[in-house]
């Protein structure tokens, strides 16, 4: 985090920058702490009496923004993900022989599970994979994992496991974390869940076990993105702009859903203080007793988010995607110091 001498001198370049280009709309597109910083912003033009339209727009596949149904991305990526676990689990399954094997797959997610929990779509008959999916909301048990990764190969021969990145062990602390690397926010980086599992498997079971990290494809997948999506995407953009040019400032668009079948939706605004720093998890309720899968009441949110699919232009076998211009605006500022 920044220190407050920092945060302040920043602030302050931010808005000579406002100035000096006359810029009255400002649309900040991100998850939590773009949602704080777009409060921060709009509570700093009030109190400069500078007029300025502050509008959030909810960007983030890890969905754990409250207040929205769901955000821009999450559909795509649990699209994705879903279809690569289930592929990735025939092609395990079909080698699968009585000695047994274990593949851990790892997706984003550092505090909430909705990006892991969302690959229980792949799972149409019990015996599918995933068979296991921990999310950060569920206490992690060594004892109990082993057991219950024990258990699957005993009965398929092999076991698939999704791990969000965030996992915690049961010492509160991350598996993943490299506490010698700090993201942009301050944050841990993530990057040893999956192989911090693999251990404990095989120095518990002797199991031949693999690895998958789904990484950055899983977000920049355009070729697999979920038409639901893609309409949310554009609506909340439109939404906002609507907003600001309207005269409404400090809120952040959201999705509402107004039912589930059929699945209907609309986009509303909500006051970015409400938002600011605030983490919606995945509800205890919407996880099976055991804590190793989801269970009917979130299949029945995620399901709808997934449909249908959108057309991407190819070219020589291969997607044809847009490359911006990036004109960039002539600096009227001197360098900042």
């Amino acid at each position: 985090k920044k220190k407050p001498e920092k945060a302040a001198a920043d602030m302050n370049r931010l808005f000579e920058v406002f100035q000096a280009h006359n810029i009255r709309y400002f649309f900040y597109a991100g998850g939590n702490d773009s949602r704080d910083t777009s409060h921060k912003i709009h509570e700093e033009a009030i109190k400069r009496g500078y007029e300025l339209r502050v509008i959030g727009i909810p960007k983030t596949i890890d969905n754990d923004l409250p207040h929205t149904d769901q955000c821009p991305g999450y559909g795509s990526v649990i699209k994705y993900n879903a279809t690569t676990v289930m592929e990735v689990g025939i092609d395990v399954g079909s080698m699968a022989t009585d000695d047994g094997s274990c593949c851990i797959i790892e997706v984003m997610g550092r505090s909430a599970g909705w990006i892991a929990a969302g690959t229980v779509l792949a799972k149409r008959a019990p015996e599918d994979p995933p068979h296991v999916i921990l999310l950060p909301e569920i206490q992690f048990n060594t004892e109990r994992f082993i057991a219950k990764v024990k258990e699957t190969i005993a009965a398929y021969r092999y076991c698939i496991v999704v791990v969000g990145e965030g996992l915690k062990d049961e010492k509160g602390e991350e598996l993943g974390a490299d506490k010698e690397k700090l993201d942009a926010f301050g944050h841990p980086v993530l990057s040893g869940a999956a192989e911090a599992l693999k251990k404990l498997v095989e120095d518990n079971l002797k199991t031949k076990t693999r690895t998958v990290k789904l990484g950055y494809a899983q977000r920049a997948a355009a070729h697999l993105s979920s038409k639901v999506d893609n309409d949310q995407a554009y609506a909340c953009g439109q939404a906002a702009v609507r907003a600001a040019v309207e005269g409404q400032s400090g809120f952040m668009v959201k999705i509402v859903r107004v039912s589930s079948n059929p699945y209907k939706w609309e986009t509303g605004l909500q006051p970015l203080a409400d938002i600011a720093n605030v983490e919606h998890m995945v509800p205890r309720d919407w996880i099976s007793e055991d804590g190793f899968l989801p269970n009917e009441k979130f299949v029945e949110y995620a399901r709808p988010l997934i449909e249908g699919e959108v057309k991407v232009p190819m070219e020589g076998g291969l997607p044809k995607y847009v490359t911006l211009a990036k004109n960039r605006v002539d600096k009227v500022l001197p360098p900042l110091a």
